[in-house]
């Protein structure tokens, strides 16, 4: 790893998103499942990535704190290792995604 490269993004799972809630941690939440898959289940207080989401998160401080979700983390880590190449360093991937937020969070959240 080049010494000017970004920190890497941090794997967490649903439960450590969940605990950085609960401790009042600032992060963009963003969901970068397709519409149909959010109309279905969807982890309150996440984004889009549409276009309009991807400007706006273009717009923050590098050093703002994102984490990415999808249905079980394969999308959400190229989304953020997308971000960790614009220069973002504070980027977090929820490696279980939305179907470890349903297991293990909020089972009111249908699992697909």
């Amino acid at each position: 790893m080049d010494s000017d490269d970004p920190p890497p993004v941090r794997e967490i799972p649903a439960t450590e998103l969940k605990a950085m809630r609960d401790r009042g941690e600032a992060f963009e939440l963003v969901d970068v499942r397709t519409p149909d898959e959010r109309a279905f289940a969807a982890i309150a207080g996440s984004r889009l990535l549409d276009r309009e989401t991807y400007e706006s998160l273009l717009q923050l401080d590098p050093e703002a704190p994102i984490a990415f979700h999808c249905h079980f983390g394969d999308r959400s880590r190229a989304a953020a290792e997308h971000f960790r190449q614009q220069g973002f360093v504070n980027l977090y991937n929820v490696r279980d995604g939305i179907d470890g937020w349903s297991q293990f969070v909020d089972p009111s959240v249908p699992r697909y």
